[in-house]
């Protein structure tokens, strides 16, 4: 916010000063001198429009009774009509005034969210993207601009008015002007929120401003300074901020031979943690569909991840460590590249970190080794036999304090079974004690995690029923199947896939006697019904089967 000062001659200015001292605001407020003070922003004398603004800015400046005053009379409306109207004139006692107004209207509005709101609507967005054309020459005025486009940018309403400017390629014009680490900052601080909308992601793009950012980095990448330091980290964040949009990105990737894109290649190697950390990110958001990730895999860039990994392996750095993971499991989605990415070590380096206490690593993990055995029966066979592996996936399954960890070690451990319909991976299940972790997974509250876990349980009971069969009963898996074939939100492939899994049960004694102690055959005798076809034919299977057997 800003307070404004004063000129000791005038008598008109007493009140500028007045409305400077803390105290004074609420007895200006109180006295009924806002009104008045209104009034006087119809004057024709520029002087008298200068110490007015002037005092309505301090008026305003933290003080809720001040702007409410104002808001009340009209004041703001009255202010932005004065700065559309003097715009276009760059004389310097015009842009005296404009700075003065500018600033008023910040006081008025700062850290007020329907006071910002109210100045997007009155079109003020539009006026101040000009200002910063024409009077870019002025500093102080481009300065009071940057700070209420700090202010305004942070609204979501925003962004659509800020998208129907030119504000990108003013932005970026003003950033090539500046040499002090201060200005730039303002700008990185305008730039950030505005970032977030992905049609300005584009306009920055096509302005030049990754252009800048590279430069920046390169010119900050070996300072010490704490500025150089700080630098570095915002442009190369927003660099990464600038790849979340799907054109922006897309536009700067160019194939895979922009070179921009090969610029963010060369920060994973770099021995600055916070380059190697943009680079790993750049990589995961340029791997968002499938043939930009084909391209990068076939390039090699699977290699450089793995280096990475490996260096911070001993070095630990989470932030590096998540990113890197991220990136290697997004590159793992198309079904081409997993076989490549289990030759060349992927599923190696990443189980390096499984004792890493850091739930964010450990979520990026499993989820990453999830997306490289899917139609994998290999690498699922391999994974699944891997006693320490399936160990700590059921010590995940009870982490109840992080879901995102929970949910994907059983979502893994299912898949394990899934991929490999292996009875070695099953047993190692068992052994470890997974069992009662895939039955609670199939009362889960998303459909997938559920039909997930019965699969696997349908697997659990066709290769090895002997082994699973006390599990199954201390885990309660009769009761869990007759409560999901009661449940008339379930979804058919849900009831499928649980008559399936009662009728692989059947062959184990105490579970036949727990089926009919809960009398299946009326509740799958109903589903004979049911308007999905698949369902209907498997409840008259299943209770063929249930009768056979009564």
């Amino acid at each position: 916010m800003v307070r404004f000062g004063f000129q000791a001659h005038p008598p008109r200015n007493i009140l500028t000063y007045s409305s400077s001292i803390q105290f004074m605001r609420s007895p200006c407020v109180e006295a009924g001198l806002i009104p008045p003070l209104i009034q006087l922003l119809n004057s024709a004398d520029q002087e008298v429009l200068l110490q007015t603004g002037r005092a309505l800015g301090n008026i305003c400046y933290d003080s809720h009774e001040g702007r409410s005053a104002v808001d009340l009379a009209g004041g703001a409306q009255i202010v932005a009509e004065h700065i559309k109207a003097l715009s276009q004139n760059t004389e310097p006692e015009n842009e005296k005034l404009l700075t003065v107004f500018c600033g008023m209207l910040m006081n008025y509005s700062n850290d007020n969210d329907s006071l910002q709101a109210q100045l997007i609507n009155m079109g003020v967005i539009p006026t101040l993207v000009k200002l910063l054309g024409i009077h870019s020459h002025n500093i102080a005025l481009t300065e009071m601009c940057l700070i209420a486009f700090g202010n305004l940018a942070e609204l979501e309403s925003s962004k659509e008015q800020f998208a129907s400017t030119n504000i990108a390629e003013e932005l970026v014009r003003l950033f090539l002007k500046q040499t002090e680490h201060e200005k730039k900052e303002m700008i990185f601080e305008v730039l950030a929120p505005l970032a977030e909308n992905d049609v300005i992601k584009l306009q920055l793009v096509e302005a030049g401003l990754v252009e800048c950012l590279l430069e920046v980095v390169a010119q900050t990448v070996d300072g010490e300074r704490e500025e150089d330091i700080a630098q570095l980290k915002t442009s190369s964040d927003l660099m990464v901020l600038l790849l979340l949009g799907d054109e922006s990105m897309q536009k700067l990737f160019e194939g895979g031979k922009g070179s921009v894109f090969q610029r963010v290649l060369s920060w994973i190697p770099s021995h600055n943690h916070q380059l190697q950390l943009a680079g790993a990110l750049a990589i995961a958001n340029f791997a968002r569909n499938d043939g930009n990730c084909i391209h990068m895999v076939d390039t090699g860039i699977v290699q450089k991840l793995l280096e990475l990994l490996d260096r911070h392996v001993e070095e630990g750095n989470v932030t590096v460590q998540h990113a890197a993971l991220s990136a290697l499991r997004n590159l793992a989605i198309p079904v081409v590249n997993k076989s490549k990415m289990l030759s060349a070590g992927v599923a190696d380096v990443v189980l390096k970190f499984l004792q890493s206490e850091m739930p964010p690593v450990q979520f990026k993990l499993l989820g990453t080794l999830r997306m490289l055995i899917d139609t994998q029966a290999e690498a699922a066979d391999q994974l699944g036999t891997n006693g320490k592996l399936v160990e700590r996936l059921v010590e995940w399954c009870e982490a109840k304090d992080h879901a995102g960890v929970m949910g994907e070690s059983n979502r893994l451990l299912s898949a394990l079974i899934r991929h490999s319909k292996s009875k070695e991976v099953v047993r190692t299940v068992i052994h470890g004690g997974g069992v009662k972790h895939l039955v609670t997974m199939a009362t889960s509250e998303h459909m997938i995690m559920q039909n997930e876990a019965l699969v696997a349980l349908g697997l659990i009971a066709a290769l090895d029923l002997v082994a699973a069969e006390k599990d199954f009963v201390g885990a309660s898996l009769v009761s869990v199947l007759h409560k999901l074939l009661s449940d008339e939100r379930s979804a058919p492939e849900i009831k499928y896939n649980s008559m399936i899994l009662i009728c692989a049960v059947m062959g184990s004694e105490p579970l036949h006697k727990e089926v009919q102690s809960l009398a299946f055959i009326d509740v799958v005798s109903k589903l004979r019904a049911h308007e999905n076809k698949m369902v209907s034919h498997q409840a008259s299977l299943t209770e063929q089967r249930l009768t056979a057997q009564s």
